[in-house]
């Protein structure tokens, strides 16, 4: 493809990603294709010779898009959300043209500067603990998702209560690691791939609002110190994934810096909401953690993937992490001047993530993405107080940011054939969850497309289609 090729097709593709954004609510926000539909349409083997780019785009159109679930929608309030717009699309596009490979400084300096330079304007903008700034022996680094910050804190946590011994021998001696009841899947995860073994997590209760109970975290740590065990990890969470409960992570981290454990939060989504001075308070005690993440591209109008993730130590990230290959010397990388961040991740090679968000900080500035939390928080709290009200429905969780966890009082099987019914319906989409054992509607607001009338809208289609079953 020739530049001139280039510019022609681009324009196209911008034209109908624009159409795309503009007809949005014009689609069913599930797909209601079934399994196989988009596989039978197409060829079973490669083409052998090229084929024109307008096919190929009339193609997607056609043969692509009726099998998308429109996350982007103002009417998607399933799962978190996860924002994608047109400053952090652009940014995006441009590092794609670029096609740099940032694993060291050296393959392109500007990728790893700019990423440390918007890793500290994060610090800024959420009134993050100084210690993870980079001018600190602490520092920053975007991940692809939060999954990967959790897996890289706890190795990090695993070398460190072995005096960086397993990566040599293997684990010696049992190493426990601690989360939530209500934690995010990926800690189980990250404890298998680590080698610490499922059974030596310990899934600490929560009470009432479901946030960890510190009093059994502690209980636990003591019962497994006398068995002989090594307290290694605990990881708390600002924002589950369920309700968007926050742990308290003051007392988890005095009982963390007692016991010499590594700590840490895991604020993927709620995280954003700290750009809002009157919401910081969800990162009291964030100051005696060892590491934190929090995903821009679930609530910061970045689109995926952009998880950041910060470490105290970096030097303790870094000795876990670290292989250098004879291919990978350089100058600038034995000078020790510079941060190559492939020493910071899983895997080697690494995408100009940092372009896409520093194009969304510059376009929105502080003011653009606070005004964003706001409006959600707003209506968020607006839907809850129609649920309040209704004598038909109930509130299964409080609702500290975005998320509304509700349920019509018919039960289990009721709001389970609900759900269905309004996802088949495609004018909205609700995600579930199980709260004290019972079937819980979410409702999560997070896109910058959703205003009132589309909240409004959802509670009216909730209402109208429980009373078409109840009448069925």
């Amino acid at each position: 493809m020739t530049p001139a090729q280039f510019r022609k097709y681009g324009k196209k593709v911008i034209d109908q990603i624009a159409d795309y954004q503009e007809a949005i609510e014009s689609y069913p926000v599930l797909s209601p294709i079934s399994p196989g539909d988009i596989r039978k349409n197409l060829p079973k083997h490669p083409p052998e010779k090229g084929e024109a780019f307008d096919t190929i785009l009339s193609d997607w159109q056609e043969k692509i898009l009726p099998g998308i679930t429109h996350w982007q929608s103002p009417n998607f309030f399933a799962y978190f959300s996860a924002n994608a717009s047109g400053p952090a699309i652009l940014g995006d596009l441009i590092s794609s043209g670029l096609g740099v490979q940032g694993m060291i400084w050296a393959t392109s300096p500007a990728c790893t500067e700019l990423e440390t330079h918007m890793m500290d304007w994060l610090i800024d903008l959420l009134d993050l603990p100084k210690h993870f700034h980079s001018t600190t022996e602490g520092g920053g680094v975007i991940q692809d998702t939060a999954s990967n910050g959790t897996l890289c804190a706890l190795l990090a946590a695993r070398e460190k209560a072995t005096q960086f011994k397993s990566n040599e021998s293997g684990i010696q001696g049992e190493l426990v690691a601690y989360t939530s009841s209500q934690a995010h899947s990926s800690v189980e995860k990250a404890v298998k791939i680590a080698g610490l073994g499922r059974k030596n997590l310990q899934v600490i209760e929560v009470d009432k609002e479901f946030a960890m109970n510190p009093n059994a975290l502690e209980k636990q740590i003591k019962k497994d110190l006398e068995a002989g065990k090594i307290p290694a990890f605990v990881c708390a969470t600002i924002g589950t994934t369920s309700s968007t409960a926050i742990d308290p992570v003051q007392r988890i981290g005095e009982i963390c810096h007692t016991c010499d454990i590594w700590l840490h939060v895991d604020a993927a989504m709620a995280g954003s909401a700290a750009a809002c001075p009157e919401l910081r308070h969800i990162h009291d005690g964030l100051e005696l953690a060892d590491s934190y993440a929090f995903n821009p591209h679930k609530w910061m109008l970045t689109n995926f993937d952009c998880s950041a993730f910060f470490v105290r130590d970096r030097e303790a990230l870094i000795r876990t992490l670290t292989i250098l290959p004879e291919y990978l010397r350089n100058p600038a990388t034995e000078s020790g001047e510079v941060i190559d961040y492939r020493d910071w991740q899983i895997q080697l090679g690494r995408r100009f993530r940092a372009l896409k968000l520093w194009f969304v900080l510059r376009y929105y500035g502080k003011e653009g993405i606070q005004e964003h939390i706001r409006t959600c928080v707003e209506l968020a709290e607006r839907f809850r107080s129609w649920v309040e009200e209704d004598p038909d429905y109930e509130l299964l969780a409080p609702s500290p940011l975005n998320t509304v966890c509700f349920r019509h009082k018919k039960g289990d099987r009721f709001n389970e054939q609900l759900m269905n019914k309004l996802n088949e319906d495609g004018k909205i989409c609700l995600t579930h969850t199980r709260l004290d054992g019972k079937f819980s509607l979410r409702l999560a607001i997070g896109q910058p497309q959703t205003k009132e009338k589309h909240v409004i809208g959802a509670w009216n289609r909730i209402r109208e289609m429980a009373s078409r079953l109840d009448r069925s």
